[in-house]
């Protein structure tokens, strides 16, 4: 099963805090924060890992085990395979900000444009925008190319659960989808992945 869980980091904003947890967390890490500026991007960074270092002791998971991580915001997210298998796994959350229509026109398809240009107002097509980006940022990142993968290159349906009704070629496999919301949070977020059973409780992490 894949499973996803998500943390607010805004108390890594605080010194103390941030660098409690910048020591619990690996070299190459810390490394990688230090060259960010902004502190919410090093919290985020820190906060991330110490969120998947957690879950990794919790279910006793090894070294190899699938997993992918996310932030945006104040929020970072983390989605594995807590079963053993070697299933794919890719997550992605957003914070819900402007309308982006230029980058749906250009870069999604065009099922999914039209979609969004099909409600009525603003509201109505900023929230499928966002709905339709963590959908597909989460397979991108779950065929392990990322952003190389063109986003125009699959289509995805909205559903309960959303489908993929055409993929690349190079990734023939079944990739199934969960998405989450919280209530009065303003983020998207979703989980995509090989494995059929995707947990549908998006697991909540008061404290890292």
């Amino acid at each position: 099963m894949i499973r996803a869980w998500i943390a607010d980091i805004t108390p890594l904003y605080e010194d103390d805090c941030y660098k409690r947890y910048y020591g619990m967390v690996p070299d190459f890490r810390r490394q990688k924060a230090d060259q960010l500026k902004r502190i919410g991007m090093k919290a985020q960074s820190i906060g991330v890992w110490a969120l998947w270092q957690k879950i990794r002791s919790e279910y006793g998971l090894p070294e190899d085990a699938r997993f992918n991580l996310s932030h945006s915001g104040k929020f970072v997210m983390c989605a594995a395979e807590t079963d053993g298998t070697t299933a794919s796994v890719g997550c992605d959350v957003e914070e819900v900000g402007a309308l982006r229509i230029n980058i749906a026109r250009r870069f999604f398809c065009r099922e999914e444009y039209e979609t969004i240009m099909k409600e009525s107002s603003d509201e109505e097509r900023t929230d499928l925008f966002y709905r339709y980006w963590v959908l597909k940022e989460s397979f991108m990142k779950a065929t392990g190319k990322g952003m190389a993968l063109p986003a125009n290159s699959f289509c995805i349906r909205l559903g309960e659960p959303p489908v993929l009704i055409r993929q690349p070629v190079e990734f023939p496999e079944r990739y199934h989808y969960r998405e989450y919301r919280l209530p009065d949070v303003p983020y998207r977020m979703a989980v995509c992945g090989t494995d059929q059973e995707i947990d549908e409780v998006l697991h909540t992490e008061l404290t890292l």
